[in-house]
């Protein structure tokens, strides 16, 4: 009896928070529209500070510092958005729009054609997407090979047998795309620069020489990292210390 009293406050727990949630949103929307996107920000932040982990969320919170002509956190939350959603088309578009805020121009390196691949195809749906569609695909190898084995038909039992097959096949590369994406994402630690100016040191320390500088907005990828100091990676393979508190984490 306790045990199902407690799970009853759980659920109405949940249910108020989602219900509070739901209308700090609606508030922050409003907010919004009216063009207060100072206050819209500071509501939608209060949600995410609840815990909340949504890609509209994060697009919402980029919209407003983008009209804010906030760079950085523009920047920041769309790269957010899309960890989360790799689909999300709006997050996407207004991206490109708030890149072309920022003063560094990097030309990247060319990439192989297993890094197309992989950003083309298996970073295209993030890993839990591509492990639900394992998960479907498990189940339904199961129930055709099952409809295989107890039809009479000869071709029916043919039909299952390869569609069986097909439903493992796609199991197999789904896993493996899963596990792919899975281990770049942990692979790829990503930040943003948040400062308006900063030099890259070609050492973790500050009278270290200064190899080349960045500005806000900035994408990098975090190779290491040592007491206050990230070592860092741009798009064009330049790599260089930069101190913590300048760049964000995504």
């Amino acid at each position: 009896m306790k045990k199902l009293v407690s799970i009853v406050v759980l659920l109405l727990s949940l249910v108020a928070y989602s219900q509070e949630v739901d209308k700090l949103f609606d508030e922050g929307n409003t907010f919004y529209k009216e063009e207060n996107y100072t206050r819209a920000v500071g509501v939608y932040l209060a949600i995410e500070e609840q815990g909340m982990v949504s890609d509209d969320l994060y697009f919402n919170i980029a919209n407003c510092y983008y009209k804010m002509n906030k760079v950085a956190p523009a920047i920041y939350y769309y790269e957010k958005a899309l960890k989360i959603n790799p689909t999300n088309e709006d997050a996407l578009n207004n991206l490109a729009f708030a890149k072309r805020m920022t003063i560094d121009v990097i030309e990247e390196l060319p990439k192989t054609f297993l890094q197309r691949f992989s950003a083309s195809i298996i970073q295209k749906f993030s890993f839990d997407t591509w492990a639900i569609i394992a998960v479907i695909a498990s189940f339904l190898a199961s129930l055709l090979f099952l409809l295989y084995h107890f039809s009479s038909s000869s071709k029916k039992k043919i039909f299952y047998f390869n569609t069986t097959i097909f439903s493992v096949l796609v199991l197999i590369v789904t896993v493996f795309f899963a596990y792919s994406n899975f281990k770049t994402v942990q692979k790829n630690r990503t930040a943003i620069i948040f400062s308006s100016k900063v030099e890259i040191k070609n050492a973790p320390s500050t009278s270290s020489d200064e190899v080349f500088e960045l500005h806000e907005g900035t994408k990098v990828i975090v190779l290491d990292e040592l007491d206050n100091w990230k070592k860092i990676k741009i798009a064009d393979g330049k790599i260089g210390w930069i101190y913590a508190d300048y760049l964000k984490e995504i």
